[in-house]
């Protein structure tokens, strides 16, 4: 992963909040699969009322001369660089071309009045395809227009940008979760994350299940498994929230959290320093399906950017929060 892909989030992801508010048509594939954020998948031979089941947003074929698009309410308002077109197992049925407009509104579904600008030109596409696209620099956005031309079926949207976030609003003496997703955190990297992406660790609400949390195989060697955040905002850490929410059989048995200001310069060389990192949160226990609130186990530390929590020896963590006070240079 490039340190410019590790600032970077999917705000089109539904694990988010994100949510595809309208379209033109969707009579073979519902909407709502196009944001969807597991990988999309094949079924030969299932079929529904409307014909062959497929996974994403799929229009009928259009007899007129117009095209077909909907309407994707990101998680939140962010500054968007990459976008991914995912025309996976569309093979026949997928639009020759693709483009993306982009607004910024309160509404839930914008208005006529809208004013859209164009993000992404109309790209060619292929069927059963996968293309990563830099998005031309511009403001934040809360919504995106997707337009296929003239109509067909696109498996998945990814949009991937940060949060716009005004920190310069925030009061130093508020608790944020500088962790979360949604306030700008990412995770950067892991030594493992076989039954669970480490990404979820940041997301919105409890996990709903095992699948919706980080877990690790399951360790066969000394020593412990590890995974680093990098915060939304630098800041103090007043209260650590570890969440092993469905984990009965296979939660840590103990954790442990190191911290440090990391400069710009030095965040390639994370991984190999996080092991020294001082800690803000020693030795502790952990349990089956609870949330694990630390606040007087915390130890005294400066202003963090980054957090590595450690997981000893291995298993399974639903929800990291990290709620700390803002620090500004």
């Amino acid at each position: 992963m490039s340190a410019r892909d590790r600032r970077l989030i999917n705000l089109a992801s539904a694990k988010l909040g994100a949510q595809v508010v309208y379209a033109t048509d969707d009579f073979f594939a519902d909407k709502s699969r196009l944001i969807a954020d597991p990988e999309p998948v094949f079924i030969a031979d299932k079929y529904d009322d409307h014909g062959k089941w497929m996974d994403g947003w799929e229009s009928r074929r259009r007899r007129d001369d117009g095209h077909d698009w909907c309407v994707i309410r990101l998680a939140c308002a962010g500054l968007i660089e990459e976008v991914e077109l995912d025309t996976r197992h569309f093979v026949g049925n997928h639009p020759p071309a693709a483009s993306l407009d982009a607004c910024l509104c309160d509404d839930e579904v914008p208005g006529d009045d809208a004013e859209w600008t164009e993000m992404l030109a109309a790209t060619p596409l292929k069927g059963d395809d996968r293309r990563r696209l830099p998005v031309a620099a511009r403001g934040a956005a809360s919504h995106l227009r997707l337009n296929v031309y003239p109509d067909g079926g696109m498996a998945r949207l990814r949009v991937y940008g940060r949060p716009r976030i005004d920190w310069t609003n925030v009061p130093e003496d508020a608790s944020l979760d500088l962790a979360a997703s949604l306030n700008g955190g990412v995770a950067v990297a892991c030594n493992n994350e076989h039954f669970g992406s480490m990404h979820n660790l940041l997301g919105p609400g409890r996990g709903v299940n095992m699948g919706d949390g980080w877990e690790t195989r399951r360790r066969r060697e000394p020593g412990h498994d590890w995974m680093i955040v990098k915060l939304g905002h630098p800041g103090v850490i007043r209260a650590i929230e570890i969440d092993t929410a469905h984990f009965k059989g296979n939660f840590p048995d103990r954790c442990f959290v190191q911290g440090a200001f990391v400069a710009d310069d030095a965040r390639d060389s994370v991984e190999a320093m996080s092991q020294h990192w001082p800690e803000m949160l020693g030795v502790q226990k952990l349990h089956a399906d609870r949330v694990h609130r630390f606040e007087e186990e915390i130890l005294e530390h400066r202003k963090v950017n980054h957090v590595r929590l450690n997981i000893v020896p291995d298993g399974g963590v639903s929800r990291l929060r990290l709620y700390g006070n803002v620090v500004r240079d």
